[in-house]
């Protein structure tokens, strides 16, 4: 695996500023997480996010834990990326289609992590994968696109 990144994509029936403003709330993260690991924010509720902002969520992966996440990549409407203390990415892309229909991107980037060996050797990539097919799927029936 070559790229250091996975990522999908789904059209969806919302606008892209609609999207975009549960993406920049922690609080919403939970109702639309796929992987099952996003129990809920802490102290965010109501919170936009912004650049550089940071904000922190409740987790479990097999035993609950609280992680620290700093927003790194920031265009209103378009685009938002977090990173936590081990510098991979989680980054939303939204494409506003014009027809109340919006491009909706979620990527795992590794790239920018300490060791990103390890997340490879545990096989985060391709499980970040599965979760982010799980979470588009769950915008999709949260928000159908039509035919």
């Amino acid at each position: 695996m070559t790229e250091k990144r996975v990522s999908a994509s789904r059209v969806v029936g919302v606008p892209a500023p609609v999207l975009f403003e549960m993406l920049a709330d922690p609080a919403q993260h939970p109702v639309i997480d796929g992987s099952g690991s996003v129990v809920a924010s802490r102290g965010s509720a109501g919170r936009r996010l912004g650049l550089g902002d940071r904000f922190g969520m409740d987790m479990r992966i097999g035993l609950p834990y609280k992680i620290l996440n700093t927003v790194v990549e920031f265009e209103e409407g378009t685009r938002i990326a977090w990173r936590h203390f081990f510098g991979h990415r989680w980054r939303w892309e939204l494409r506003d289609l014009g027809d109340g229909r919006t491009e909706v991107t979620e990527t795992f980037d590794w790239s920018t992590a300490k060791a990103g060996f390890l997340l490879v050797w545990v096989r985060f990539p391709g499980k970040n994968l599965h979760a982010i097919r799980a979470t588009l799927d769950r915008l999709a029936e949260r928000y159908p696109a039509g035919g």
